[in-house]
């Protein structure tokens, strides 16, 4: 399939090069399993990245200048990324996404609202948004707070819970699958595997609050919570109040199987038909038709640019594991 020889890794972090000109760069190194977070002065630091058969030794990995609190490593070099690096397809804060083509965008959304950002006739992604209101403004300020996917039968949920103190050892992940809790070892590694999706595993990419979701041959999931911070609140007059930290997604994907009618805010960029409208010289491009991808809720596939067809390809791969 076309769009599937993109393979452009998407993914959604914290916002940073926006700000200071930085120009998006080229897909990151795949598989997403083998990025784990570290936060230099922490105990977590000095990593060991080997998988068991590896034989490596642990990796000693500095963030670079521009993170210096919290970064990716890559274990099979330990080169080391920025969460928000602008990669193709990564996308953060009031949400700002980098499409496969790799031109920058937002998409501001609408607080407690569902929006469809993959559809596909074997995928469908939606995110809920929540937000706070600026009087100021004529728009919300809005983050990912949660994901519902979709793909043949099944339900995989994850979800930011809502955090009043932010603590960054402290787990705020919520995922269940076909509606039943997903629990992953507390480690770094830690893996859980569905029995009845083989192909389906969740791995722990930091002890508390990142993880790698993937299915085999469909898509890969890189998900980090964070908070906005006190900092963030007083540069971007988010108006974070003591009761709500706002803890929201950072995330990342990779598509392995998409088609050439691939639709979604995100989504739609995989196409090899996708024109970019945007004008990708103002400093906030912004992408409008806000209307077109509400969902009535988080899994409901019946946006204005659905593509989704329960039975579709996609259901083939759910059945193995490699």
């Amino acid at each position: 399939m076309a769009a599937a020889a993109i393979a452009a890794l998407v993914a959604v972090l914290f916002l940073v090069a926006a700000v200071d000109g930085t120009q998006p760069g080229p897909p990151l190194p795949a598989p997403l399993r083998k990025y784990k977070t570290i936060h230099p002065g922490k105990r977590n630091q000095v990593l060991t990245c080997s998988e068991p058969t590896d034989h490596r030794k642990p990796c000693v990995a500095t963030c670079p200048n521009r993170c210096p609190e919290e970064c990716l490593v890559y274990c099979p070099t330990c080169t080391t990324y920025c969460l928000c690096g602008l990669y193709p397809g990564f996308t953060c804060g009031d949400p700002r996404f980098t499409g496969a083509d790799g031109n920058n965008f937002y998409f501001h959304g609408k607080k407690g609202q569902n929006f469809c950002i993959v559809s596909d006739t074997g995928l469908h992604i939606n995110a809920h948004f929540i937000g706070k209101h600026n009087p100021a403004m004529s728009r919300d300020f809005t983050w990912i707070q949660a994901l519902g996917i979709r793909f043949a039968e099944h339900r995989l949920y994850m979800g930011a819970q809502k955090t009043v103190v932010w603590d960054n050892e402290v787990d705020r992940l919520e995922l269940t699958f076909d509606g039943k809790l997903i629990g992953i070892p507390d480690e770094i590694n830690g893996q859980w595997q569905s029995t009845t999706v083989p192909a389906l595993t969740v791995t722990r990419t930091s002890e508390a609050n990142g993880v790698s979701v993937e299915l085999k041959g469909a898509f890969e999931i890189l998900a980090r919570v964070v908070p906005i911070t006190d900092e963030d609140s007083r540069i971007h007059s988010y108006g974070v109040t003591e009761d709500d930290s706002l803890a929201h997604f950072d995330l990342g994907f990779k598509f392995y199987d998409l088609t050439d009618d691939v639709h979604g805010v995100l989504g739609q960029t995989y196409s090899t038909n996708y024109v970019n409208k945007l004008s990708v010289s103002a400093n906030m491009p912004i992408m409008g038709g806000g209307p077109r991808y509400v969902s009535s809720n988080i899994f409901a596939t019946y946006c204005k640019v659905a593509r989704f067809v329960r039975q579709a390809g996609i259901s083939m791969i759910t059945t193995r594991a490699s």
